[in-house]
């Protein structure tokens, strides 16, 4: 029977984890009499053993906060723990020590909110060290695989079309082309919608490598109808054709990061078109700030899904979005994949209805 269950955000931050983390603990509490340990920072709260009992008074007036209370790290790998002995680094698997401190406090089931690196080291130590663990899916790429929308997502999106809504003054203004970067490593969903949302003329994503000459092309052919401004809307890890893994630059825990992405399209139109651009780079500003009402109520009924399905006894899975419906599917299917843009879905189509270019 459980009777404690531990919680913890791991991975990049994003609006709603705090939604998510008030939906754990007050089922949990209030529906289950469950006790509930939260553990700071990701698994290397775990693997130092820094936690507090939660009580529904600590989750009181967080339902609209940005961030996470637990607080969050990004790019920890449990299984390769950077460790400074006597002033030499060497790495080690601390995976040892999670399966200890949740042996300490009598943890029946560990409920992790992360993102797609997250779920993969919870993956693999439900595989290797057989604890029982329940994933609640958040990030605002929307890239996790085995779920049709992830917390976080939607307020990305609105603060994005946000921007081109604001670009768009100061572009036809200056008669200017203003490129527009959003996160977006691996998929698009971003771009894609805040793009269809802010009426971008061009959106550029990882799924479909672009030729400058065919961006080039729709900004002149705007301006032949009239047009003196070009909103380009586009993913940190879209790239060029022909030029796929050569601005890739390795993290060293198989993530990837995008650099100079907008730098090298800003630099290649103004050569091809000679109009003056801007940059904008919206980064870090996605992923603060309060949750939409959308991803208040994804997150609450994720969260609570995660308990309710704990108090069935079925962990090792994953709660998910499924056709509007909140499922769950094993994590061991979620594990190192990733959900992108279908070139051909009806999202990419609409987009072209609209007249949008995605340079191919």
């Amino acid at each position: 029977m459980v009777k404690r269950i531990g919680v913890m955000t791991s991975g990049g931050d994003c609006p709603g984890l705090n939604t998510a983390i008030r939906a754990v603990v007050k089922s949990a509490i209030n529906n289950y009499g469950y006790e509930v340990i939260g553990f700071r920072d990701g698994y290397r709260g775990l693997i130092e053993n820094r936690f507090l009992k939660m009580k529904s008074s600590d989750v009181s007036g967080i339902l609209d906060r940005g961030g996470t209370i637990l607080g969050t790290i990004n790019r920890y790998n449990p299984f390769a723990v950077t460790v400074d002995r006597d002033g030499e680094k060497t790495v080690r698997d601390m995976s040892d020590r999670i399966v200890e401190t949740l042996r300490m406090h009598d943890i029946d089931c560990l409920v992790v909110i992360g993102g797609d690196a997250t779920i993969r080291y919870a993956n693999k130590l439900i595989e290797e060290k057989g604890l029982p663990i329940v994933a609640i899916p958040k990030t605002i790429e929307n890239d996790i695989y085995g779920t049709d929308m992830s917390f976080g997502f939607m307020t990305a999106v609105d603060t994005a079309t946000q921007a081109i809504d604001k670009l768009h003054s100061t572009a036809e203004s200056h008669h200017r082309i203003m490129i527009l970067e959003v996160m977006g490593r691996l998929s698009g969903w971003v771009a894609l919608e805040a793009g269809i949302a802010g009426g971008a003329d061009v959106i550029l994503i990882p799924e479909i490598p672009y030729d400058i000459n065919k961006v080039a092309r729709a900004i002149f052919e705007r301006r032949n109808a009239g047009k003196s401004f070009s909103i380009i809307v586009m993913s940190e890890g879209a790239k060029p054709k022909g030029s796929e893994g050569k601005n890739n630059v390795s993290n060293g825990d198989n993530s990837l990061s995008f650099n100079g992405t907008s730098a090298f399209l800003a630099k290649e139109l103004e050569r091809l078109t000679s109009l003056e651009n801007r940059i904008t780079v919206l980064g870090y500003l996605q992923r603060g700030g309060d949750p939409s009402p959308f991803d208040r109520i994804l997150a609450t009924r994720l969260g609570a899904s995660a308990v309710n399905i704990i108090a069935k006894g079925e962990f090792n899975r994953m709660v998910c979005v499924d056709h509007e419906q909140i499922k769950s599917i094993p994590i061991k299917e979620v594990a190192g994949k990733f959900r992108t843009v279908p070139t051909n879905g009806e999202m990419v189509q609409i987009a072209r209805y609209m007249g949008v270019s995605f340079g191919d």
